[in-house]
C-alpha cells in the first residue's frame, strides 16, 4: 500500500491538486494584499490552497513571514524577523469580518527572539476577533515557545477555541526535522493547554519522511494520553531539494488505516489524508458546545479589553 519515492519523482494521481483561480480564490488573495497580511496558505506552498481560499478560508500567519528557526521540512524563510507589527491583530480581525468566516485559524512564524515567544500578538489577535466578529470561532497554530508556559497561559487566557500544536514527526526525526524543538516540550504543552482552558488541543502529523508505522502508533498513543482531542494526518511532501526528502508516498489505505486507529485511541474528529494539512476542514472541528465553553471561561479578559478601549477613546470598540 505504499510507493517509494525521491524528490524528483512525480506525484501519486492521489496527491494532484487543482490550480487555484476559482472567484473567491482570487477575492481571498486581495484582500490579504489590502490588508498587508501573511498567509501559511501561501509561505507553506498549501496543495490545498485553491479549494481552501475558494471557500473563503484561509489560515492567517502573524508576526511576519521570517522564522527565527530551520525546520528540515519548512518552506518559509529563516533568518532575522523585522519589528512587530502592533497593528496586526486589529487588520486580521477586519480581513476576517469583510470574509464572513465563521471559523478562524491564526498561526505564526517562531519569533525566538521575543520574551513572550509572540504570545501577547496571539492574545490581541484573538480578542480583537472575538470583539469584531463574536459569532466566529477562533483556533490557534501556535509554537512552543521555548518551554514557557506564561507565554502559553497568555494565549490560553485569550479564549480559542481550539489550541492546535503539531508534534509533526516521531521522536527519531526530531534531529533532521525539527532540530531546535523537542518531542517531550510540545507534548507538555499539550498537556498543559488542556489543563488551562476548556479549549479542544489538536495536533497533527506528516507521514512519509521516513518514520516507522510502530513510530507512528506510538506517537499517536502519546498524543491521546495528553488529552490532544483533534489530529489532522497528511503527506510529507519536501519543499524543495534543499530539505529533508520524502522517503515514501502513503497510499490513501494507511491514511484510514490510521484514523480508524486514532479514532479507537479515543481522538474526538480525524482527518486522515494524503491531502490533509493542519488546518483542512478545521471549521468542522468545534461545536457549539464547546464555543459556549470557551467563551464563558474567556469572559473577564474581553471585558478587560473593552475597558481599556473604553478608557482610550471614550467607546467600546
Amino acid at each position: 500500500m505504499t510507493e517509494t519515492t525521491t524528490v524528483k519523482r512525480r506525484l501519486p494521481r492521489w496527491l494532484k491538486a487543482t490550480a487555484p483561480g476559482s472567484e473567491g480564490y482570487l477575492r481571498l488573495k486581495r484582500l490579504i494584499k489590502g490588508q498587508r497580511l501573511h498567509t501559511v496558505c501561501e509561505s507553506a506552498h498549501c496543495p490545498n490552497i485553491g479549494e481552501c481560499w475558494g471557500h473563503g478560508t484561509a489560515t492567517f500567519m502573524i508576526l511576519g513571514d521570517v522564522c527565527t528557526r530551520s525546520c528540515g521540512f519548512c518552506a518559509i524563510a529563516t533568518g532575522r524577523p523585522e519589528h512587530v507589527d502592533e497593528d496586526e491583530p486589529e487588520r486580521v480581525a477586519e480581513a476576517i469580518s469583510q470574509l464572513g468566516l465563521k471559523h478562524a485559524v491564526i498561526t505564526s512564524v517562531n519569533r525566538d527572539e521575543l520574551a513572550d515567544g509572540g504570545a501577547r500578538i496571539f492574545a490581541a489577535t484573538i480578542r480583537h476577533i472575538r470583539q469584531r466578529c463574536p459569532e466566529t470561532s477562533i483556533e490557534v497554530l501556535v509554537p512552543d515557545f521555548q518551554g514557557d508556559w506564561q507565554a502559553l497561559k497568555t494565549v490560553m487566557e485569550a479564549g480559542p477555541d481550539i489550541l492546535n500544536h503539531n508534534i509533526e514527526t516521531v521522536p527519531r526525526l526530531y534531529p533532521i526535522m525539527r532540530p531546535q524543538a523537542t518531542h517531550e516540550r510540545s507534548l507538555d504543552l499539550l498537556r498543559r493547554a488542556a489543563q488551562l482552558s476548556p479549549a479542544s488541543t489538536k495536533s497533527g502529523m506528516m507521514l512519509g519522511a521516513g518514520e516507522q508505522r510502530q513510530e507512528v502508533e506510538l506517537t499517536l498513543r502519546q498524543l491521546a494520553d495528553v488529552g490532544c482531542a483533534i489530529l489532522t494526518l497528511g503527506q510529507y511532501l519536501s519543499p524543495s531539494s534543499e530539505h529533508v526528502p520524502i522517503d515514501r508516498f502513503l497510499h490513501p489505505d494507511e491514511f484510514r488505516e490510521l484514523g480508524d486507529f486514532a479514532r479507537d485511541l479515543g481522538f474526538k474528529h480525524v482527518e486522515s489524508g494524503p491531502m490533509v494539512r493542519s488546518s483542512y476542514h478545521a471549521e468542522q472541528q468545534v461545536t457549539d458546545l464547546e464555543r459556549r465553553a470557551v467563551r464563558a471561561a474567556a469572559a473577564p479578559a474581553l471585558e478587560q479589553v473593552t475597558l481599556e478601549n473604553t478608557a482610550v477613546d471614550g467607546n467600546p470598540t
